[in-house]
């Protein structure tokens, strides 16, 4: 069973797929079988990210509604 691919290492690829596609040498059925590929990358990642937000949205929220972190630099 393969091993599930970090978010970093699906963007890696996705940028491998598109310097392939771009490059514009390869045979059509391979630009395909990249094209859809790269797809897939990008569904998973969009995936990815919609979970990561949910947390970041989870995690800011207080007892009293949402928070806003303290960042350094927000002193005025």
């Amino acid at each position: 069973m393969a091993k599930k691919q970090t978010f970093e290492q699906n963007m890696t690829r996705l940028e491998e797929i598109v310097t392939a596609l771009e490059r514009g040498d390869a045979p059509l059925e391979e630009s395909l079988a990249l094209f859809q590929e790269g797809t897939k990358l990008i569904s998973s990642c969009n995936k990815a990210l919609d979970q990561a937000q949910q947390q970041l949205k989870i995690l800011l929220q207080g007892e009293n509604g949402p928070e806003t972190p303290d960042f350094v630099g927000d002193e005025e």
